[in-house]
């Protein structure tokens, strides 16, 4: 019997997660089915609901439902926790499990398929949203210094006091970084989707810099913003799609796809 998963958000129209699934259930002989579902924005907790009593095996999650995910698992991983953000689902029995796979993701993007290292790097972190929530802790393990940045001051203080005792983890909004620069520069805001840039100052970037936006698909007016201030690596956030996925995908699924052939697909679509 094939078992059912999706991916829930709003907008979802864009996804590519079920082509990815697809492929990696392809890749490790999986039995499952797969798709986009578009919830309301004051449905989230319904719309789990009705995919748990048709029989789904679990979910992703995705813009802007993970701070309520987090709030729906019955229990939650270490790096949910950490995150207060979930992005995976798994339905066991009574129990909706919560993970985030959202950091694992990023830095094997940019230390295995990007290879720019990150230990001793600042970090800039655009948005305080849960896409940014579930990066912090990963990003700042492996050694790197971390400013957020947000159009309102309290939410991305929010994530920055998530560190206190364990390192320095700063907060401020955005006309406060003119005349600050950084190694790695990481939109994790939705502008993308409407086509928007977040209202940042010129000169951000050091020498050597990575700009990287969680958006995928397009040349976002962040990544167009980057090439113009002289980022040295542009990478947009297909690799992290595919590297949370298989981390999805081995939780739900217990076993690991390969990657590489699915991001090779990806670039030729």
């Amino acid at each position: 019997m094939t078992d059912k998963y999706a991916v829930i958000g709003n907008p979802i129209s864009h996804s590519k997660s079920p082509f990815i699934h697809k492929m990696f259930a392809q890749q490790t002989g999986q039995d499952i089915s797969y798709e986009a579902i578009e919830s309301p924005l004051e449905g989230f907790a319904e719309t789990i609901a009705r995919l748990r009593a048709e029989g789904y095996k679990g979910c992703n999650v995705t813009v802007p439902f993970k701070f309520e995910a987090y709030q729906l698992a019955t229990q939650r991983s270490g790096r949910a926790n950490d995150a207060n953000a979930v992005n995976t689902l798994i339905f066991e029995g009574d129990q909706i499990l919560g993970d985030n796979t959202d950091g694992v993701g990023l830095l094997a993007d940019i230390e295995k398929n990007i290879q720019y290292p990150l230990f001793l790097k600042d970090a800039l972190i655009l948005g305080a949203g849960g896409a940014a929530a579930g990066v912090m802790w990963p990003l700042f393990n492996a050694g790197v210094g971390i400013i957020v940045a947000n159009r309102t001051l309290e939410k991305a203080q929010t994530l920055a006091d998530a560190f206190e005792g364990a390192g320095t983890v700063f907060a401020k909004r955005y006309e406060d970084l003119a005349g600050r620069r950084f190694d790695i520069v990481i939109n994790a805001t939705s502008s993308g989707l409407s086509d928007e840039l977040p209202p940042l100052p010129d000169g951000l970037f050091k020498p050597g810099a990575l700009a990287y936006d969680m958006m995928y698909g397009k040349d976002t007016p962040f990544l167009k913003f980057a090439r113009a201030q002289g980022a040295a690596v542009i990478a947009d956030g297909l690799g992290m799609l595919v590297e949370q996925a298989a981390t999805s995908f081995a939780l739900w699924r217990k076993v690991r796809p390969d990657t590489q052939p699915v991001l090779d697909a990806l670039h030729k679509l």
